[in-house]
């Protein structure tokens, strides 16, 4: 079965722990168990032997498993040779997910906010690469301030002041992974989206202006599926496909009614893939799409 996994989400570092058992594993942490996880149940090998390459009892691979104890390099790559792994790229890829744990922006909402929007923070924090896809909403990474306020502010049940005003801190915090050098980030969305009116005529506007701005930035490619599209894969859905250092580690965020849930397994990355691939087949270019972002800022007055 698919996994599924559903959760009640470089600046200078900190280090903030050690290889004791955490708490509060996050998904960077319980994915990199799952993928230890399978490497070892495609070598065939138990968790009892597992720990017996390390030295150690059948409870210390479970805990590495389940991400409640962290794995240093060493410890790491003394597994994947015993399970005969020889993706020196997925290893590599894995190795720079050990260590002792850091302390980055997102970790200042800990407690604040719902685990699943630190954990989106860290999963975009990582990504080599990220793809968006919205139909009635603007992606967060591209929202203006007073836009966020705006949906926040209609949560249901609602929300108190202070609760809209951290997810709206930390969804502003979360944009700058796309001034970091190198970033990538293609945004499919909806004309609908653009004609919402979140906040009021003067923060739809500038929200479309907004979207001009990004757009002209190196790396950010925004296109809109404009009406009059007769019908489109993925309609209603709000993904994001934030790719790893290798394909193996690509991970799907999508936005539920029961919190963020975050998707893996290779048959359903494959099934996302396809799908945005068809979405953005069934938009306009970015140049086109510019002017459509354009013509309903101007009805925004």
């Amino acid at each position: 079965m698919p996994r599924r996994k559903v959760i009640p989400y470089l600046e200078s570092v900190k280090v903030v722990g050690s290889m004791a058992p955490r708490s509060t594993p996050t998904a960077r942490h319980r994915r990199l168990g799952a993928e230890l996880r399978k490497l070892r149940e495609h070598a065939g090998m138990s968790v009892l032997e597992a720990a017996g390459v390390l030295g150690g009892e059948r409870p210390l691979i479970s805990n590495i498993e389940s991400g409640r104890v962290g794995v240093s390099e060493e410890r790491l790559r003394r597994l994947t040779t015993a399970y005969g792994c020889s993706d020196e790229a997925l290893v590599g890829a894995l190795a720079q997910m050990t260590g002792l744990r850091r302390r980055h922006w997102w970790e200042e909402y800990r407690g604040k906010l719902p685990a699943g929007l630190l954990d989106m923070a860290e999963l975009e924090h990582h990504a080599a690469r990220m793809r968006a896809a919205q139909t009635v909403h603007i992606p967060g990474l591209l929202q203006t301030e007073d836009h966020a306020r705006a949906v926040f502010s209609l949560a249901v049940p609602p929300l108190s002041r202070l609760e809209v005003e951290l997810r709206v801190a930390h969804r502003m915090e979360r944009k700058r992974v796309l001034a970091q050098p190198g970033a990538e980030f293609s945004a499919v969305l909806h004309e609908a989206a653009l004609h919402m009116g979140f906040g009021g005529a003067e923060v739809a506007r500038a929200q479309c202006q907004h979207l001009l701005d990004m757009g002209e930035r190196e790396g950010i490619d925004i296109q809109v599926i404009p009406f009059g599209t007769e019908g489109f894969p993925g309609a209603g859905q709000s993904i994001l496909y934030a790719c790893g250092p290798v394909p193996e580690l690509d991970t799907v965020q999508l936005d539920t009614a029961h919190g963020v849930v975050f998707i893996d397994s290779p048959a359903e990355l494959a099934n996302y893939r396809s799908l945005l691939d068809l979405m953005e087949q069934r938009s306009l270019d970015p140049e086109a799409s510019r002017a459509v972002i354009h013509k309903a800022k101007e009805q925004w007055k």
